[in-house]
């Protein structure tokens, strides 16, 4: 399954479409979003234009209410201290500040994606990958997002600004 890792969004909306249109041309089946959305009206954007299912964690800049997540139903929530999931054979953990990272590990996850720190980074703990996409809305960091293809077993990270989407 080909799989886009998302984060740190707040509220850019040119480069959230930009991640969309190659997330289409690419046949993304699910999309991870490790939080910092910001607002509903921003959930709307995502919920609409990606119409596969959507994990999402709640980030620490929310401005929305949990219970206005209930309108999108493609979106799968897993709250503040995030969660566990499968995607395939894949045991995948989810959240978004890096200490919320030692909750998760006790489920013995494949993969954990968290965000916050707007820096991309993948490491091994436990022999457990744990992954930072970085930052969509381009805080502090270049724009990036990370591609997973579960299948394969393949992952990337992919610099918004030098993907050729129309």
């Amino acid at each position: 399954m080909k799989v886009a890792i998302i984060s740190d969004l707040h509220d850019n909306l040119v480069n959230l479409e930009k991640c969309l249109i190659w997330c289409k041309t690419n046949n993304i089946q699910e999309i991870i979003c490790c939080g910092d959305v910001t607002t509903v009206d921003t959930l709307s954007f995502l919920s609409s234009r990606f119409s596969n299912t959507i994990h999402l964690a709640r980030g620490n800049m929310e401005i929305f209410y949990n219970e206005e997540v209930e309108q999108f139903p493609n979106i799968k929530y897993y709250g503040r201290a995030g969660g566990i999931f499968n995607i395939g054979d894949k045991k995948i953990g989810i959240c978004h500040e890096p200490y919320l990272i030692n909750g998760l590990l006790s489920d013995n996850p494949d993969i954990i994606f968290y965000g916050h720190t707007h820096k991309p980074w993948i490491e091994e703990k436990n022999n457990i990958k744990i992954v930072n996409s970085g930052t969509l809305a381009g805080m502090f960091n270049k724009a990036t997002f990370a591609f997973w293809d579960t299948d394969k077993d393949k992952l990337e990270l992919k610099i918004l600004e030098n993907l050729d989407v129309k």
